[in-house]
């Protein structure tokens, strides 16, 4: 139990964020209204799937250093974790979008950007699935797993800063930072980063250890 801490901290701070996300006062700010409630799940997301992105190159850099079928594949289940949260992340800010600027998608250069990166690491599930030697497999994708990473975060985080854009905190838009003064925001904000980030390195974990106990039973039927 003592090992496995963060995880009940995980439930215990979602719990929180979904409760007191759902039931504390917002700011009232025009346009946004009710729907500001969605930065306790929308962009915690994205530092989850960042995190996680950044443990598969860990773990990417470390196999290309001591190749283990077992670094692989905590490399491949991190990344696939952080895809499978950007997506979530694209599609709850899909219904923002919707809510707030009247369409599910814009020509906003962060919602272009984000989708381009999410594209660029549908490649590397793609590129895995093309190979049939295993340590090919895994050597390349390692390879490619870093460079993606390089090339997405400037589009999820930087290139979107250079140039206008619906966001907040781009383009000359106040963030978000500005118009909470009491602060109320962040006492479910942070947590709600916390918990989502610790939620993500936990199914990232347990789908490793499918991963790992399917390649045993595979090694197994070999012998």
């Amino acid at each position: 139990m003592k090992k496995n801490w963060w995880k009940a901290l995980s439930v215990v701070l979602l719990l929180y964020v979904a409760v007191a996300g759902l039931l504390m006062p917002v700011p009232r700010l025009a346009i946004l209204n009710e729907t500001i409630r969605n930065l306790y799940f929308h962009v915690p997301m994205w530092f989850g799937m960042t995190f996680v992105l950044l443990a598969s190159v860990y773990y990417s850099v470390r196999y290309l250093r001591n190749p283990t079928p077992e670094l692989d594949i905590q490399a491949h289940e991190s990344a696939r974790t952080g895809i499978l949260m950007g997506f979530v992340g694209l599609a709850t800010g899909s219904i923002w979008a919707k809510y707030t600027w009247g369409a599910w998608w814009t020509n906003d250069p962060k919602l272009n950007g984000a989708a381009i990166a999410m594209l660029i690491y549908g490649a590397y599930l793609v590129l895995r699935s093309s190979f049939t030697d295993e340590q090919q497999r895994a050597r390349i994708s390692a390879i490619y797993n870093i460079f993606a990473f390089a090339t997405a975060m400037p589009l999820f985080y930087i290139l979107p800063r250079l140039t206008d854009s619906l966001h907040p905190g781009a383009g000359g838009n106040p963030a978000f930072a500005k118009y909470d003064l009491d602060s109320n925001m962040r006492l479910v904000f942070y947590p709600a980063v916390i918990g989502w980030t610790l939620l993500a390195f936990w199914l990232a974990q347990l789908a490793s250890r499918v991963s790992l106990l399917k390649l045993k039973l595979y090694e197994k039927q070999l012998a």
